[in-house]
């Protein structure tokens, strides 16, 4: 008997994603035998899955979502029934397997069938004899299922582990995601913030130049503009002295410019 998964690879939803992942390393951790059957991928899978789900177990809107597992062609049970088979362990019985010898869940059904159909020797007076006879191999018996036992409890120490690791994981991933969110949202408040404030001061850039040249009058802006011009000349003339051309014998020519020249010397 094979355990079919069927799954979503490209879902959007990060809630199907999870559970999809917790179903999966479950049975992973029990050992168990699966196929994963994609249904985003494959048309057939996809009409295979919606045919086969009982009527009474579709949703509302009459589309299971994934996971569903079936056992061959009978139907187990969506994510729900099967977290609910896991905290009871009973993970066996939904998924319609026999439990493994020394298991809890062997343990208990044993407990189960021990109440239901009685096994105590009030029950069978006449082989007390037989039962005191074979009391060596009841022991044998008994140290074999403690092994047994032990195994079983490893195993499903092992799938409690996995199980918490995988929890933990999902947890520390949620977590990233809305810091991650929130520096996003931080970010962008500072550009916006940044944003106003140059815009702010192009403005008052722009008011101050209106006002300047808004009061100012024709003959104000004409008389600045001369001591403004009259700045410019005075700093060439002293970064950049005038050098009176010379003559072939080596004598300055008597040019306005000479006596500049000296002046400025």
């Amino acid at each position: 008997m094979v355990i079919k998964v069927f799954l979503a690879s490209s879902s959007g939803s990060t809630a199907i994603k999870k559970k999809q992942q917790d179903v999966v390393a479950f049975l992973e951790a029990l050992k168990v035998e699966y196929a994963e059957l994609d249904i985003a991928c494959n048309e057939q899978n996809r009409m295979w899955m919606r045919e086969n789900v009982p009527e009474e177990k579709k949703p509302a809107n009459g589309i299971p979502l994934p996971p569903q597992i079936f056992n061959e062609e009978s139907y187990c049970g969506d994510y729900d029934t099967f977290f609910d088979a896991k905290e009871d362990n009973a993970v066996f019985t939904f998924l319609g397997l026999p439990p493994p010898p020394g298991s809890k869940e062997a343990l208990q059904a044993e407990k189960e069938h021990i109440v239901q159909n009685g096994t105590h020797a009030e029950d069978h007076p006449d082989d007390s004899a037989k039962h005191n006879g074979d009391a060596q191999g009841e022991e044998e018996e008994g140290q074999a299922g403690d092994e047994e036992e032990g195994e079983g409890g490893e195993a499903d120490d092992e799938a409690a582990e996995v199980e918490t690791s995988r929890g933990e994981h999902l947890a520390e991933e949620e977590e990233e995601e809305e810091e991650k969110e929130e520096t996003d949202e931080e970010a962008q408040e500072e550009e916006d913030e940044e944003h106003e404030e140059e815009e702010l001061q192009e403005l008052e850039v722009d008011l101050y130049v209106y006002m300047f040249f808004f009061y100012l009058s024709p003959a104000d802006l004409s008389l600045s503009m001369f001591f403004f011009l009259n700045r410019i000349f005075l700093v060439v003339v002293l970064l950049h002295p005038l050098t009176p051309p010379a003559t072939a014998a080596g004598t300055f020519i008597g040019t306005p410019g000479k006596d500049v020249y000296k002046a400025l010397q």
